[in-house]
């Protein structure tokens, strides 16, 4: 049995989701999950849904003022959540 450097646990994880194309998944999942750290408890408990969809992640919030506000920060969103994901997985955000 032929006998290899060790490796780091986190990068043979890592290597696995990349060979089964689930890196980005992971990358959509952790942008979903700092939207309230990004945005502030005072945003996200006016959120009450959100999900990735072919890049554009989508946004539900119950305040039509809290909606507008955010329609003008959307790029400086996407580029936060890009930087906190790790990868540039949102090309979008979609207020509803």
């Amino acid at each position: 049995m032929k006998r290899t450097e060790p490796k780091i646990l986190a990068d043979i994880i890592n290597e696995s989701l990349q060979q089964d194309g689930l890196d980005i998944a992971m990358a959509e999942q952790r942008a979903l999950y700092v939207w309230p750290e990004i945005v502030g408890p005072g945003v996200n408990r006016y959120t009450t849904r959100r999900y990735v969809e072919n890049g554009i992640m989508h946004v539900y919030l119950s305040s039509a003022v809290l909606k507008n506000e955010l329609s003008y920060h959307r790029s400086s969103l996407v580029e936060q959540l890009n930087l906190a994901a790790g990868a540039n997985v949102i090309s979008q955000i979609v207020l509803h």
